[in-house]
């Protein structure tokens, strides 16, 4: 028999890839953070001696998930000005608390509570925008979570930096200090096209280039967004950003809310990547992004959740459901984006647009061992039919039961393992009563 590390026995294994593929009662052996076999129980048994060894009678293993748009340390900012629209919610409640609360010490614990609350969720891989890059990678690596670490530019000065070129030259040295890290890459991630100039745009695209990164940002998120555009240029922003050489397939386009035929026709054309966060937008009334019509030109769609202040949860099993529900409204087509879809949009689309498919996004032989275990054997799970269909339409997140990522157990029956969940407690607490009283103490 052959040792490993990891043997897993499940009721079902969902690779993802191929294609709506069900595979009933397999196993996954892992060794050394990666998946060394996807074969029948019985067969694995046989074969395999492993150092922990898991029945998950009731359970399906699916990939991990990934959220391919956050902004993970606004989660100390969940429920502080609900129910405005987009640039009201920024310009006089996010940007101005922002402003007096942002720093190391916010962003560490911040996103320390954003990735105990996407692992228990079943999410083994995010994208981040936000300041102090560095802290977030910290945070991530130390936790032992996979994460895309954006390296921020905007034309206004913060506590991060005070303009695009030190921007720049700070995200720039994030990405060489992570760069031997096997869980953090990076991406540049400026932040609008309405806040960056074209000539911190032009470098983006230039330095995006030559270090092999993606780029990632809002665009077309509102209408109010490109009629200011089409009024102060006199082209859309996705017309901008293609001119200044950043509509390529390095691009991570996200909410795309506001797309006509030639927007759509352009993004397939140049084979950038859309990442849809269906309830952000819902939420701030921001548009529908053509999802249907997107898969239809080709386009790979990712799904993201955006911040907790504008969601306000970081649950991809929710933005699954509510993207797959949303496309077949928007479409007025009830197959517009089937559950295996919308399964394969929150994980393998999500690693493709990241460019991490050849490391996680799918339960293959090889990849990284990024695996999540989920109940389908509760009173809301049964009867099951289907099994894809019952993880997109009628499961939850509190039926995570277990998650790995590299191999490493970071979730067991629903206990963090690498984060303190008390300590986690308490500092939002601390933050929560911080915040309020100076708002409280603005107010008079």
């Amino acid at each position: 028999m052959q040792s490993v590390d990891t043997l897993l026995h499940a009721r079902w294994v969902i690779p993802v890839e191929p294609d709506q593929v069900v595979l009933e009662h397999h196993s996954l052996a892992i060794g050394d953070g990666r998946i060394l076999d996807l074969l029948p129980s019985p067969e694995a048994r046989r074969r395999y001696r492993a150092e922990t060894e898991l029945e998950l009678p009731g359970h399906a293993l699916i990939p991990g998930l990934i959220n391919a748009h956050t902004h993970a340390a606004m989660s100390l900012m969940r429920g502080l000005a609900d129910d405005l629209p987009l640039m009201d919610w920024l310009n006089h409640h996010i940007w101005p608390a922002e402003a007096r609360w942002v720093g190391e010490e916010f962003v560490h614990d911040g996103t320390q509570l954003a990735m105990a609350e996407m692992l228990r969720g079943g999410t083994t891989c995010f994208h981040d925008m936000y300041f102090f890059p560095d802290a977030v990678a910290r945070a991530a690596s130390h936790a032992g979570m996979r994460a895309v670490v954006g390296m921020i530019v905007i034309d206004f000065p913060t506590a991060w930096a005070q303009n695009a070129d030190e921007y720049l030259h700070k995200g720039i040295k994030v990405h060489d200090q992570f760069h031997g890290d096997p869980l953090i890459t990076t991406a540049f991630a400026p932040h609008a096209p309405y806040t960056v100039s074209d000539e911190p745009l032009q470098k983006v695209a230039m330095y995006a280039e030559e270090m092999d990164v993606p780029v990632h940002m809002h665009v077309h998120e509102t209408a109010h967004e490109v009629e200011q555009a089409v009024a102060a240029r006199g082209q859309r922003p996705l017309r901008r950003l293609a001119d200044l050489g950043l509509l390529s397939p390095r691009l991570l386009a996200v909410h795309m809310t506001q797309l006509d035929a030639d927007d759509i026709a352009a993004v397939a054309a140049a084979g950038a990547h859309v990442v849809h966060c269906p309830e952000s937008n819902l939420k701030l009334a921001s548009g529908f992004c053509p999802v249907g019509g997107l898969l239809k030109a080709g386009v790979n769609v990712a799904l993201g959740t955006d911040g907790a202040a504008s969601n306000n949860d970081l649950d991809m099993f929710g933005e699954m459901r509510t993207a797959a529900l949303l496309a077949k409204g928007v479409a007025g087509d009830a197959s517009a984006v089937p559950a295996a879809q919308a399964l394969r949009m929150a994980t393998l689309n999500g690693a493709r647009a990241l460019g991490l498919d050849q490391i996680t996004g799918s339960l293959q032989v090889g990849k990284a061992a990024d695996i999540v275990a989920v109940r389908l054997d509760d009173i809301e799970t049964r009867p099951l039919y289907h099994p894809i269909s019952q993880l997109v339409y009628a499961t939850g997140r509190d039926k995570v039961s277990d998650v790995w990522v590299a191999g490493r157990h970071l979730l067991k029956e629903r206990r963090l393992t690498t984060l303190d969940e008390a300590h986690l407690l308490a500092r939002a607490e601390e933050w929560r009563n911080r915040i309020q009283r100076s708002d409280e103490e603005e107010a008079h």
